[in-house]
């Protein structure tokens, strides 16, 4: 057998390893760095991501890809890394801090089996920051902020990554001889796999509450942890499983008609509208439609809509900007033209009503009661043509009056937006309020 190519990859470019005398950390890295000599690992297809904490300090140590980031986030990052990269070994090392802060990452690593590694160096505090109690604390423990003993019970991090799904988990302690051994066996997992390892903090806890070997060994007896293999489950890993959904759904993935000009406009200047109408009244759609109908016609389009969290009650609001030119700044503070088709869009719109200068022009339902506006008042049997053709194509028939009166753009580039981007049935219906609509139309 050849000698491997790789004994080790460390440096000591930077001098030893930055941990307090006797801290767990010195094991815990040499062991993993003895693992990868074992596996053979491509360094340049290697990455370590860390966070804040002690152990956050190991990765400028070694001659792969690193990545550093906020406290409780590496889990995060490296999913992100192994979703973008596949073939790349992902190894995120943090502490039993990093597990607290970051703990919903660890449930939905865990749950959807993405192929990253998770070594946890737990040594029950924050020993970075001054020996603060942490999620997996023992109980009665001392810490800088349970001077009077922890009350609260230590959080089993394998059995919380299992209970979420976790396909390989394991519990170690740094006094285990067969611990490289066991984070070999975690990095060649394909799926998520987590390496709980336990170890004394020489600086903060283990002082104060007398923890070595023994009294490490007893805890886990105490609190029925387990040292070794906990499961070992394999199941198909995330990024493989999407990719593979993504090759056989793609096809039945429906692409939107290219919106490509075939009408002139009479557009001079940025030009704001807003629609004010009810949840349910098709407010929203009718006025993609109306952005689409203008893109038909060589414009530039945005469009911002407003309406509360529950579903087909009160009211629902849309501002469209249309412009030759670039928009930059798509909120609409000066509108050019207002729309309201019914009471629930007034209610919400009233104040703004109340506001708008004597350059804009209001089209409103004729059974509104409008407040005292300066606006251009155009009041009109909204509902009234609507309900002829159908009720939720009363803001079709309003914008096909508007578009009509100010030449904006033709209406048949409305009509293409109508009959290119809905069902058969329903454009049937929408052409025809855009018909009634234009011939409620005073030009």
């Amino acid at each position: 057998m050849s000698d491997p190519e790789y004994t080790t990859y460390m440096t000591d470019k930077l001098g030893p390893l930055p941990f307090c005398p006797g801290c767990g950390h010195h094991v815990l890295i040499n062991a993993l760095d003895k693992a990868m000599v074992k596996l053979q690992l491509d360094p340049k297809n290697v990455v370590f991501v860390t966070d804040i904490g002690c152990i956050g300090l190991s990765d400028r140590y070694f001659t792969t890809n690193a990545f550093h980031g906020l406290h409780g986030r590496s889990i995060t990052y490296a999913c992100g890394l192994k979703l973008a990269r596949p073939e790349l070994t992902v190894i995120a090392l943090k502490g039993d801090g990093g597990c607290g802060i970051g703990g919903t990452h660890l449930l939905n690593v865990a749950r959807r089996n993405i192929g990253i590694t998770l070594i946890v160096a737990n040594n029950f505090n924050y020993g970075m920051t001054g020996g603060q109690h942490s999620v997996t604390t023992p109980m009665d423990g001392l810490t800088s902020t349970t001077p009077w003993g922890n009350v609260e019970g230590p959080m089993d991090l394998c059995g919380t990554a299992i209970a979420a799904g976790a396909a390989w988990a394991a519990r170690s302690t740094v006094f285990e001889k067969g611990l490289a051994d066991l984070l070999a066996q975690a990095l060649q997992q394909p799926g998520f796999a987590m390496l709980d390892v336990w170890e004394p903090c020489t600086a903060y806890y283990s002082p104060r509450n007398k923890i070595k070997k023994k009294e490490l060994y007893e805890l886990l007896d105490r609190y029925g942890f387990e040292v070794g293999l906990l499961v070992d489950k394999p199941r198909s890993e995330y990024s493989e499983h999407y990719r593979e959904a993504y090759e056989a759904g793609k096809s039945v993935i429906k692409r939107k008609p290219p919106i490509e000009k075939q009408f002139e406009n009479s557009v001079e200047r940025q030009t704001g509208i807003v629609i004010a109408g009810s949840a349910g009244q098709k407010i929203k759609s009718t006025a993609t439609l109306f952005a689409q109908a203008s893109m038909f016609s060589g414009l530039d389009a945005t469009q911002k809509d407003d309406y509360p969290i529950t579903v087909m009650t009160g009211h629902s609001l849309a501002e469209i900007i249309v412009s030759r030119e670039q928009i930059d700044y798509t909120a609409i503070d000066s509108p050019d033209y207002f729309l309201v088709v019914s009471e629930d869009g007034l209610k919400r719109a009233r104040a703004r009503i109340e506001q708008l200068p004597e350059t804009c022009t209001l089209y409103a339902e004729e059974s509104l009661e409008l407040p005292e506006t300066k606006a251009q008042v155009v009041k009109l049997p909204l509902n009234e043509t609507a309900k002829k053709i159908s009720k939720l194509s009363v803001a079709v028939v309003g914008l096909a009056t508007l578009l009509v009166d100010t030449g904006l753009f033709p209406t048949e580039a409305f009509a293409t937006a109508i009959s290119k981007f809905q069902k058969a049935k329903i454009a049937e219906i929408n052409l025809k309020a855009l018909e009634a609509g234009a011939a409620l139309s005073s030009a």
